[in-house]
């Protein structure tokens, strides 16, 4: 065997080797590369969670950006469409956070990243402010852009949600 086809030969078995024909490597190893942006964006929303369940008050803050637009999905009257981290906040955080004895607590589930979106699956629990437990589960869909939120598709169940708003009176 001559020099050349010795070298084709071990350049064969080491692409058969790589691309999984023996059985060494697996293809899809390849094909899914590991993702840094992923994996930044998925602790950025793992940190600013375990500081909330820790009872930090500046999530939304930490994580939103200031143009964010964060949709409630269901047909509830709090479900639609918020334009911006204020608007969010005025229209849909506030009004339910003061009927509230204390604010929510939120257990992560599961944290998936991809890219720039990030899924939490949390539940939170709290006390209304009429003594009623308040608990759901949720699923936020968070589009991030340079360390913020830009994008948020939020699933809850609105029914215990829009019990709150109805049942509890708005402090004055």
């Amino acid at each position: 065997m001559t020099t050349q086809r010795y070298l084709s030969s071990l350049r064969s078995l080491a692409l058969a080797a790589l691309f999984g024909i023996g059985g060494l490597f697996s293809f899809d190893a390849l094909a899914n590369p590991p993702q840094p942006t992923a994996q930044r964006n998925r602790q950025f929303i793992a940190e600013a969670f375990t500081q909330w369940s820790q009872g930090g008050r500046t999530f939304f803050q930490d994580v939103l950006s200031p143009d964010v637009v964060w949709t409630i999905k269901g047909t509830s009257p709090a479900a639609g469409t918020y334009r911006g981290r204020q608007d969010f906040l005025d229209r849909a955080v506030k009004p339910f956070a003061d009927r509230l004895a204390a604010p929510i607590r939120p257990t992560v589930r599961d944290i998936w990243a991809n890219g720039n979106d990030v899924v939490v699956h949390w539940d939170g629990s709290t006390t209304a402010a009429d003594g009623v437990p308040y608990s759901n589960s949720y699923v936020w869909i968070f589009r991030m852009k340079d360390r913020r939120a830009t994008e948020v598709i939020a699933f809850l169940d609105l029914a215990p949600y829009d019990d709150v708003l109805r049942r509890v009176p708005a402090p004055r």
